[in-house]
């Protein structure tokens, strides 16, 4: 089997709660996602997806997804897909860094390894573990008040982790940390996540103001040396995201005790080759993960759900369905969210088959 073509899609994705707000007055309201198909000499597509969180989150942009797939693209034609090490290697050798431009190759090949073998993706990664996957809601940043009845609302629907957006004003935020608490059961996880968003001095009040409060505290700051600093004054249970993008700041992180909890984002890491290697790492050391993505649809959620599913259950803390918070579907055969839960699906690959009246045109083709 070779590579005969990588293309592209761009697709809109309309956040169905209208917008999505957290630290620093950062928003979206239509997200830009790149659906990225590997075509091989046998027939088979597989898919990926790369969605970054606007061009103010993380190194990574929409447009750039694509323009690296110009320049990358070339190099793969001809590669076989279902050698995920030798493919990642080629990419490294032919663009340095960037890993979110390589992520939706790396994936889409996984599901060229699953339609080839007639496996589900969970089952290459390592098995499938329990029945489903205990799934976060992310509750966007506004009024104390507003957010308590939002997660009064979604704890109905079964959810029973949820991620507060806050690093905003202090203050504010002290205040919407104890209103959502109030509303949440005792077996229920809350955690604080300030998205980079406090200075150190604002997050050390914040997380001194809540010490009664049971709630995780997710990326405070910055640096990851306010993070650890402001780890070293709370006994909150702490989890790091941002700061986390390699195998070798995980390490770093580990040995300055700087985390209880570790968020794996598929895209940050380059793919599901290189956040596989995180994670079996964090297993091996006992680290909890949230797994998931920056953002995505129908794509990104099957692959979240099948990294998650091949995940021993006593290290995920949780994980997220994107596609419940879009309003476009451009997938059929992704999983769909029931009563907080998600289960990878069962059919080889990833399970999907994207929907060719939502793709529209290619914005990238190389052929060889």
């Amino acid at each position: 089997m070779k590579i005969v073509r990588i293309v592209a899609h761009r697709v809109e994705l309309p956040l169905g709660e209208g917008s999505y707000r957290w630290s620093g007055g950062k928003a979206v309201s239509v997200f830009d996602s790149t659906l990225v198909g590997v075509e091989t000499d046998t027939g088979l597509t597989g898919w990926g997806e790369v969605c970054p969180l606007g061009p103010f989150y993380l190194p990574a942009y929409a447009e750039g997804v694509r323009a690296g797939l110009r320049e990358l693209a070339p190099h793969l034609i001809g590669l076989d897909p279902r050698e995920p090490a030798v493919l990642n290697h080629r990419m490294d050798a032919a663009l340095k860094g960037h890993p979110y431009v390589k992520s939706g190759v790396d994936i889409a090949c996984w599901d060229l390894l699953g339609q080839w073998t007639g496996l589900p993706v969970c089952q290459l990664l390592g098995g499938r573990f329990g029945e489903a996957i205990r799934l976060y809601r992310a509750i966007s940043q506004e009024a104390p008040e507003v957010m308590a009845r939002k997660v009064a609302g979604y704890r109905a629907e079964g959810y029973t982790r949820f991620q507060l957006k806050v690093g905003g004003d202090p203050d504010t935020d002290i205040e919407r940390i104890r209103a959502v608490r109030a509303m949440l059961r005792p077996a229920d996880r809350l955690v604080a996540d300030a998205n980079t968003g406090w200075t150190q001095h604002e997050a050390v009040r914040v997380v001194r103001a809540v010490r009664d409060v049971d709630v995780y505290i997710e990326q405070p700051c910055l640096t990851y040396e306010e993070c650890l600093a402001v780890r070293r004054r709370t006994d909150h249970p702490f989890i790091l995201d941002e700061n986390v993008d390699s195998l070798e700041m995980l390490l770093r992180a580990r040995a300055d005790l700087a985390l209880d909890v570790v968020n794996l984002k598929i895209s940050k890491l380059g793919g599901l080759t290189r956040t596989r290697q995180v994670r079996d790492l964090c297993v091996s050391m006992g680290i909890a993960m949230t797994l998931e993505d920056s953002w995505g649809g129908d794509v990104t959620t099957a692959a979240i759900a099948h990294l998650a599913h091949s995940t021993p259950e006593e290290f995920r803390f949780t994980s997220t369905d994107f596609n419940s918070y879009v309003t476009v579907s451009t997938a059929e055969g992704a999983p769909r969210r029931e009563n907080g839960f998600l289960r990878a699906g069962d059919r080889p690959g990833l399970g999907i088959t994207p929907r060719r009246e939502v793709l529209g045109p290619r914005v990238v083709e190389v052929t060889g």
